[in-house]
């Protein structure tokens, strides 16, 4: 059996606030396998970014506790390093492509100086193999002057341009798991595409395990070979793509697919949504906290919160999951 290129073992997230802890991550597990992408969905508030940078460790010290059994890269327990230690993994053996590529970019220096500087850190070399091993980062991923692109400040690009040298600066070292943090945000279509087929390239070319974080369940669909649905910081299903948009077992995860847009529908059509909305941390209602919204909610599930039973891989969190 391969061992995972990422592996999450009982991760949790919370504030404390006096006596009162409010989860905003609560319990979760998964694996990725090498060559795999596995897609994380769910509204927003639901601790999808959060689960992001915990697993990085770049949650803020002040304000926010985590714990968690382990967390390893390939076979590589990272959750008890030193932040010193964390250094010498981030970039090389794990990466990040993080959502809002033109807050992430630092605007003093230039595309190949950030992308240059994840390759020193790492590897070292001359200016020449630096340089090198930046214009072949940048050539990788679509670009066809990068030593043009190398000169350039992040302000000086489009939107996708950033986001394309963002996957350069995450990919330049092949790390052995890439997390992307709603990378086709507000992108326009032909950029998303170009986007996605440079991360499936690398994902297949360097067996890098990938977890995508987003919205576009169509980009899920498209993309992912697993599939991690969650709501209020809890993993609620667990299940491959095909079986997740053919027969969604857990009602969250229906709803969202339901509200996919469809072209086919008739003028006049309203698209389909799910009642209410997410509560906040220090909010959250007793039981199952998908409850409230739910239309197949009964008293048990106000009273106690549902296990995800995922000993085969896949699971439903639900006391009355969809058959």
């Amino acid at each position: 059996m391969k061992t995972p290129a990422l592996s999450v073992s009982n991760l949790r997230i919370w504030f404390e606030s006096g006596s009162n802890r409010n989860h905003a991550v609560d319990n979760i597990s998964f694996n990725i396998l090498p060559g795999e992408a596995t897609g994380l969905v769910g509204e927003s508030g639901c601790g999808k970014s959060m689960t992001a940078l915990a697993i990085l460790g770049l949650l803020p010290a002040a304000g926010i506790k985590t714990s968690c059994s382990s967390i390893k890269v390939n076979g590589i327990e990272i959750s008890r390093l030193s932040q010193a230690q964390r250094r010498d993994i981030l970039g090389r053996d794990i990466a990040m492509i993080f959502q809002q590529p033109g807050t992430a970019l630092d605007p003093v220096f230039t595309i190949g100086s950030l992308i240059g500087a994840t390759y020193r850190r790492h590897f070292g070399g001359s200016k020449q193999v630096i340089r090198q091993a930046v214009c072949e980062s940048l050539e990788s991923v679509g670009f066809k002057d990068p030593g043009q692109i190398a000169a350039t400040y992040p302000h000086q690009l489009s939107g996708g341009m950033r986001q394309l040298a963002m996957i350069a600066m995450a990919t330049i070292c092949k790390p052995a798991v890439i997390i992307a943090d709603e990378p086709t945000t507000s992108l326009d279509s032909a950029t998303r595409s170009i986007i996605l087929q440079q991360l499936a390239r690398l994902q297949k070319s360097h067996q890098t395990a990938v977890l995508m974080i987003s919205h576009d369940l169509g980009v899920i669909r498209q993309n992912c070979n697993q599939v991690l649905v969650m709501y209020c910081g809890r993993l609620v299903e667990k299940t491959d793509s095909q079986h997740l948009f053919a027969h969604a077992r857990h009602p969250y995860s229906a709803g969202l697919v339901s509200c996919i847009p469809q072209i086919n529908v008739q003028q006049g059509s309203s698209l389909a949504s799910i009642p209410g909305q997410v509560p906040t941390a220090d909010r959250l209602p007793p039981g199952c906290h998908f409850a409230p919204r739910c239309t197949r909610a009964r008293p048990v599930c106000d009273e106690a919160a549902p296990e995800l039973d995922d000993a085969q891989g896949v699971g439903v969190a639900c006391f009355r999951p969809l058959s």
